[in-house]
């Protein structure tokens, strides 16, 4: 199993709850977490912008990054949504054992 987390902001609580259940009720994701207080600084459009958003750390494996990054596009409200994944390369065995075992169920 390879596990990632995968990182995207979102623009409030109801886009966050939307897509989190989502992906775990799809078999996308076996948890996500929701960060609020995130402020984010960036380009867009020729200009600097300052926004408030929430980050979700959602945790999946390789296997199913490709459908998660679907559907995470599908839902998302923004244009150009941040879908990021990192390799996990360490951890407590028995939960990746336990995100593995939740991405299985829906396969």
């Amino acid at each position: 199993m390879s596990p990632l987390i995968v990182y995207c902001c979102v623009p409030d609580p109801e886009v966050a709850d939307r897509i989190a259940r989502a992906l775990v009720e799809d078999g996308l994701a076996a948890c996500v977490n929701r960060l609020p207080g995130v402020v984010s600084t960036y380009r867009w459009e020729g200009e600097t912008r300052v926004d408030a958003e929430l980050l979700l750390l959602i945790k999946t494996t390789r296997a199913r990054f490709e459908a998660l990054r679907t559907r995470i596009v599908a839902l998302h409200p923004y244009e150009l949504p941040e879908v990021i994944a990192v390799d996990v390369a360490l951890g407590h065995e028995p939960y990746l054992a336990w995100v593995a075992q939740a991405m299985a169920l829906k396969h």
